[in-house]
């Protein structure tokens, strides 16, 4: 299996016009349906988000109080890292207390209902984003992915995908191996614009260089954490944290 350098080094080399036509092959458009931002059969909303994500957000709330602006935040300028987001649930257990022990990354927070803390519906039922202008590259590249061939799983069920690279006489994909990935959405097979193709295809390079950095960074910073049994401990390219975002000190 190749590692994640070399898969860091493939994800630099995509080539976004080629993510675009793609992306434009499959189609898309967005339906405002909501049902990326919502829990689905009792399973909580998960949508993984980077620490300087997280950071964003933060200081989007604050900006937006100071302007007046809807942040859909009750006081937006509280905005803490826990209103952000939430310790990744797999790994973790249920303990005497509550989840304990240790996991890897950060999810968007979620609310009661385990849909995204940051999702609002109107009375039709037509869904936004509180945060829009800030969201996640997840976010923002949904309901599509770069597969690079080699560790990247898929967000859910991959229901389309476009091979990248040189194919031969058949049409089967030659020497390369990535594959731009479509999810379920009913939004998919829609006409899309060309610019919009090219912008949501910037954002894929973008996502799929980020994780491939933010996998090397966890890998390269990991230290098992024997300090404060049964507390959760989420590990991240920075570091050991704790799940108000504040480093572990040992």
């Amino acid at each position: 299996m190749q590692s994640l350098e070399d898969e860091l080094e493939r994800a630099r080399a995509l080539d976004v016009g080629e993510l675009a036509d793609a992306v434009e092959t499959i189609g898309f458009e967005c339906t405002r349906c909501g049902a990326c931002c919502r829990s689905e059969a009792d399973d909580p909303h998960t949508a993984t988000v980077f620490p300087d994500e997280v950071r964003r957000l933060q200081a989007a709330g604050a900006a937006g109080a100071s302007a007046g602006g809807d942040t859909g935040d009750t006081d937006a300028d509280a905005r803490d890292w826990r209103d952000v987001a939430r310790p990744m649930p797999y790994g973790l257990t249920e303990g005497d207390d509550g989840p304990e022990g240790e996991t890897f990354e950060w999810a968007l927070q979620t609310d009661s209902c385990g849909d995204c803390a940051f999702y609002r519906e109107d009375d039709d039922g037509v869904g936004a984003c509180g945060v829009h202008a800030d969201r996640p590259l997840i976010c923002e590249t949904y309901p599509f992915s770069v597969d690079l061939g080699g560790r990247s799983q898929p967000m859910g069920a991959v229901v389309d995908g476009v091979a990248l690279g040189p194919q031969d006489d058949t049409g089967e994909l030659g020497d390369a191996e990535e594959t731009v990935r479509a999810h379920e959405c009913e939004g998919l097979g829609r006409d899309i614009d060309r610019a919009d193709a090219e912008s949501l295809a910037a954002a894929l390079k973008e996502r799929a260089v980020r994780e491939l950095e933010e996998a090397i960074g966890v890998r390269d910073a990991y230290e098992p954490v024997t300090a404060d049994p049964g507390a959760v401990v989420v590990h991240d390219s920075e570091g050991a944290k704790r799940p108000d975002g504040s480093e572990v000190d040992e």
